[in-house]
């Protein structure tokens, strides 16, 4: 167990697991455990690097392999380009409420559909501890067509920025790249509440 220089919490080393992104490769991660941070505190590590999954703060440790790199976009420098600026125009028709994370049956059905369809798997756990048990300050975001609930996103607040934790969509609507609107979302959203940077991890 090491204290990171200027991080608030003690992180522990994790142990060697296959890589789940370049094949035959061993990775590991470094990590914590916090019932409670406060946005500031956690910016901390945001800015180093780290994620999030329910209470566990985490970052990929692997020697000699810096392939996973965080990603913060600069707001005010962000341009979509062709690609994302058609995909923000066929969403128009949806409509976004920002609201405080509640779990309910009907997000349940959706985030299930979603991992069966895009992961070919389904989440015995659920979404709770996952994305709706959150040390830090959350926010969740809810795309809707008329009444049906279509995307849901969770993102944490910090002083400067927030922080992507997770979209999960209806796959019946895949062809809305529901997953790049909700970025293009979020970072517009940063934009208005006069926020520097969302992160992506």
């Amino acid at each position: 167990m090491r204290l990171e220089a200027k991080l608030p919490v003690l992180t522990m080393p994790g142990w060697p697991h296959p890589c789940s992104y370049l094949p035959g490769r061993e990775a590991n991660t470094e990590f914590a455990f916090v019932r409670r941070i406060t946005p500031a505190a956690y910016e901390q590590f945001l800015n180093a690097g780290f994620r999030r999954s329910g209470q566990m703060i985490y970052r990929p440790a692997c020697g000699g392999c810096r392939e996973c790199q965080p990603i913060r976009v600069l707001v005010d420098e962000f341009l979509p380009d062709r690609a994302m600026r058609r995909c923000w125009r066929a969403n128009q028709d949806l409509t976004a409420r920002v609201v405080r994370p509640r779990l309910t049956p009907e997000k349940t059905d959706l985030y299930c559909r979603y991992q069966t369809a895009r992961h070919d798997k389904d989440d015995p756990s659920g979404p709770e501890d996952f994305l709706y048990t959150s040390p830090v300050e959350s926010r969740e975001i809810e795309f809707r067509i008329g009444d049906e609930l279509i995307a849901v996103a969770i993102v944490d607040v910090v002083p400067a920025g927030l922080s992507a934790v997770y979209t999960y969509f209806s796959p019946e609507h895949s062809a809305r790249g529901l997953g790049t609107f909700a970025v293009l979302w979020e970072i517009d959203y940063c934009r208005r509440l006069g926020k520097a940077f969302l992160y992506l991890g």
